[in-house]
C-alpha cells in the first residue's frame, strides 16, 4: 500500500508487542522502506552502534524503560532524525513530554496503515526541509523573501546566519569586512530587520510560518 506522501527510507520499529511489530513492519516493507525491528530499548541501541535509520517509530510503553528516557538516550547518541512515538493512551500531557523530549510526533494505537505512513512520511519530509533550509538559510525567506536580495546579499546572509563576523563572512567571500557591513544594512533594510539578532528572527518565523 502506497500513497503520494510516503517517504520511503530506513526505519526502525520498536514495540514489545510482537503482533504490531511484525505488522508495521509488512505496512512499512510494502511501501518501500527498509525495517529492522525490535522488541525492546536494549536491542535498539545495540543496532545503533552500527548504524543509524533516517527514522524510528518508537513506542512509549517499553520493558525496563519510559519512552521519554528512551528519547533522551537516542539524543545522546547523536541520533538526529525524527522519531515517531506511538501509545495507546495518547492524550495531551503525554504529547507534550513526548515533543519536549524530542519526538516528531505522537500517533495514538491502534493505528491505521495509512495514518502511520503519513505521519513518517511527514516526519522525514519535515527533517528533509529543516535540513535543507539550515544548508541554504535563504531557502527559508520563500520565493518571495528571496527575491528581493541580490545574489552577493544571498551569499552574505548566508555567512551571516550561520555565525560568521564581517571579517570571517568576507574572507570566505572575498571580500573587505567594509562591504559585509554595506550588504548587511542593506539586507536588513530589506527584509525589516533591525539588528543582527532580528534577522535570525525573520528567518525563523518565515520557516515557522512555512510548517504550519
Amino acid at each position: 500500500m502506497r500513497t503520494d506522501t510516503d517517504r520511503c527510507g530506513d526505519l526502525f520499529i520498536v514495540d514489545d508487542d510482537a503482533p504490531v511489530r511484525e505488522g508495521l513492519s509488512i505496512v512499512f516493507e510494502q511501501a518501500g522502506y527498509r525495517v529492522a525491528a525490535f522488541a525492546d530499548a536494549a536491542s535498539l541501541f545495540i543496532a545503533m552502534q552500527q548504524r543509524h535509520p533516517d527514522a524510528i517509530l518508537l513506542d512509549v510503553c517499553l520493558p525496563g524503560v519510559g519512552g521519554v528516557e528512551v528519547l533522551r538516550q537516542i539524543s545522546l547518541r547523536r541520533f538526529e532524525g525524527p522519531v515517531v512515538m506511538m501509545s495507546g493512551r495518547a492524550d495531551i500531557p503525554m504529547a507534550v513530554a513526548v515533543i519536549r523530549a524530542g519526538a516528531a510526533d505522537l500517533v495514538e494505537k491502534p493505528v491505521d496503515a495509512e495514518h502511520i505512513l503519513r505521519h513518517v512520511g511527514d516526519a522525514l519530509a519535515g527533517h528533509a526541509r529543516r535540513a535543507a533550509e539550515r544548508a541554504d538559510p535563504v531557502s527559508a525567506l520563500g520565493p518571495g523573501g528571496a527575491s528581493l536580495l541580490t545574489p552577493r546579499e544571498r551569499d552574505v546572509l548566508q555567512e551571516l546566519v550561520r555565525g560568521a563576523s564581517n571579517k570571517e563572512a568576507g574572507r570566505s567571500l572575498g571580500i573587505s569586512p567594509r562591504t559585509i557591513e554595506v550588504h548587511r544594512a542593506r539586507i536588513m533594510e530589506k527584509l525589516g530587520a533591525r539588528n543582527a539578532a532580528d534577522l535570525v528572527r525573520v528567518i525563523y518565523d518565515e520557516r515557522r510560518h512555512d510548517a504550519r
